[in-house]
């Protein structure tokens, strides 16, 4: 089974208003953690989406106006994606994604490629969240409470004792920093860490 780790930088916090600046996957067989393919893009914007800007999400991700110019169209990077899927062959029952926060980066990911385009293509719709196996396997193993812990990427990295990740939140860093989490969460069973 494939597993796409993926995570989104955004100009805010509201997918109706805000819009999708970068985004990183790296797709890993989940039983043996090698790394199949990966792949990060900072995606082009017009002056009209920038200006509706949250500040408070450009201080986290230090996104700037310029560095937004070096992106690609969003046609692009939306046609590459399709591509590399196909080619790797992600389809329902055989791929699954896997994110910090599904619920936010899926949105976001759906301005890229249409929902519906995704159910054509037979694309998996389980998004699965790092916070929830953290939460079942802290109640398996009756060690730390998460309520006590928190869930956040970062809290779970330091139950582990593994490093926040790096600053300011980029994309890749924050697929990085999920695949070092989920590795000492749940494991690679049948292999090693993939980076």
């Amino acid at each position: 089974m494939l597993g796409i780790f993926l995570d989104t930088e955004t100009n805010g916090l509201n997918p109706f208003k805000h819009s999708l600046l970068e985004i990183a996957y790296k797709i890993i067989d989940v039983g043996t953690g090698a790394l199949i393919a990966e792949f990060e893009t900072v995606v082009h914007q017009s002056d009209e989406v920038w200006n509706k800007s949250d500040p408070e999400s450009l201080k986290v991700n230090g996104f700037t106006h310029e560095k937004l110019q070096t992106g690609r169209p969003a046609h692009e990077v939306a046609r590459e994606i399709i591509e590399a899927f196909t080619l790797l062959g992600v389809k329902r029952h055989q791929a699954i994604f896997i994110c910090q926060n599904p619920s936010f980066d899926r949105a976001f990911f759906s301005q890229l490629i249409d929902p519906d385009l995704q159910e054509a293509l037979n694309w998996p719709y389980h998004w699965l969240d790092l916070a929830s196996m953290y939460w079942a396997e802290s109640i398996r193993q009756k060690t730390r409470y998460p309520w006590e812990t928190g869930v956040s990427k970062d809290r779970i990295a330091a139950t582990y004792r593994l490093p926040s990740e790096a600053r300011p939140h980029r994309a890749i860093n924050g697929v990085n920093h999920l695949l070092l989490c989920y590795e000492a969460v749940v494991g690679f069973p049948l292999g090693k860490n993939p980076s």
